[in-house]
């Protein structure tokens, strides 16, 4: 058992691994799992169409404006030698806004891959990736994309992340450093074999004869399916028709696919799989938990949801009784109200981050309400109510809201 301190002050903070998913009473039931492998790098280093060439699946084109916009899970098997071995990767975006979601690859993280563009060197959200990678605790390996462009200077790239005190094993480091391409195919095998070797010697386990736990990757609102949630399964099996619980939803499992699309009736550790069943969209980063009965389950969700409005009544969260109190200047500064929806909840962080970033010295900006899906009735009726704005990103309008100016 691993454990860090749990207060979250930063990213950084967020990046710790908390525990490992297992129990003492676990320990004569362990088995070997895959790595979940995270990758991580600068916007436009090559990151996602080095996962791309490895799982053969074309993702890098349907990007908006050139950024991951979710979480990606995969599960690809290689073949090392005469093994067969499974490794799931995560694809964290790379944009500056999404520190916290990169904070949280690294948290369900096995083993970071930190990705440099040959030609461009270390720039500010590889610093970013290194530090989350370093604080969460996990084995670091340096994937050094673009050998084949003209300009390509790995060595630079060794100074540059020497610097950062990451040395390369061929600067007496124990850090790998391999030069690929992603446009070729050059290097993909060794970086493979590295990862396997690695998880090796980390002698990852868990108990898959449990209940299944582990941590939401993504979620959004399905307008024909419902909630559908990302989740990685980190201990235990998920099943058809078991009760989860993450956060204040819960759910029966109705339906369970891999990455690709594909049926399945069960998923063990290290498993990335999407589910359909939950009630409500939770946020990326909940953990969940498969509970004994659908009872057990709707009860410590109803506690949990009284808790959480409790918690929102006591605080200050602004809401349609006080929303008076959110209007006009606050010591000769301009409040604005804001009401932010995107595609998934993923991207609420990063707007939120984005939005937060601008300097508030003569405007405030004050968020109402936050959330994933599209932009309802109810959002223009609180938008029209506190005089604020909707935000939406990558996300459609209901039905129902019309413009009053067409």
């Amino acid at each position: 058992m691993e454990w860090t301190d749990q207060s979250e002050k930063g990213v950084g903070d967020a990046a710790r691994k908390i525990t490992q998913f297992y129990e003492s009473e676990d320990e004569d039931d362990l088995k070997p799992r895959p790595p979940v492998v995270t990758i991580m790098g600068h916007v436009d280093h090559g990151k996602t169409s080095l996962l791309d060439y490895i799982r053969k699946a074309k993702v890098a084109a349907g990007e908006a404006g050139g950024i991951t916009q979710a979480i990606g899970a995969y599960q690809v098997t290689t073949t090392i030698g005469d093994d067969t071995k499974s490794i799931t990767f995560l694809d964290t975006p790379g944009h500056e806004a999404f520190s916290a979601m990169r904070a949280r690859g690294a948290r369900v993280t096995d083993i970071a891959i930190v990705v440099v563009a040959a030609d461009d060197g270390v720039r500010p959200q590889t610093r970013e990736a290194v530090a989350h990678a370093l604080a969460a605790g996990v084995p670091l390996i340096i994937a050094v994309n673009k050998m084949d462009k003209e300009g390509a200077n790995p060595e630079r790239v060794k100074e540059e992340l020497a610097a950062l005190e990451v040395l390369c094993e061929e600067w007496g480091g124990d850090v790998p450093m391999i030069g690929v391409s992603a446009k070729t195919g050059m290097g993909i095998d060794q970086l493979l074999e590295t990862i396997a070797l690695t998880a090796e010697v980390e002698e990852l386990v868990a108990n898959p004869d449990r209940n299944a736990r582990g941590t939401v990757v993504e979620a959004y609102l399905d307008k024909q399916r419902g909630a559908m949630a990302t989740l990685l399964v980190q201990t235990g099996t998920l099943r058809m028709g078991d009760a989860v619980l993450v956060g204040s939803n819960w759910g029966k499992v109705r339906a369970i696919t891999d990455a690709y699309g594909a049926k399945l009736e069960e998923a063990g550790p290290s498993t990335p799989v999407q589910i359909m069943g939950l009630g409500g969209v939770p946020m990326a980063g909940e953990e969940f938990d498969v509970m004994d009965t659908e009872s057990e389950a709707r009860d410590m969700a109803e506690k949990r949801s009284d808790e959480a409005r409790i918690n929102i009544i006591e605080g200050n969260t602004v809401s349609l009784s006080n929303l008076s109190a959110a209007k006009g200047d606050q010591d000769g500064v301009q409040v604005i109200n804001l009401i932010v929806k995107t595609d998934v909840s993923g991207s609420v962080e990063a707007v939120k981050a984005a939005l937060g970033a601008l300097p508030q010295d003569r405007v405030i900006l004050r968020f109402l309400h936050t959330a994933a899906g599209e932009v309802t009735e109810s959002d223009v009726d609180l938008a029209a109510a506190s005089e604020g704005i909707v935000l939406a990103f990558n996300t459609q309008v209901s039905d129902k809201p019309r413009p009053l100016n067409p």
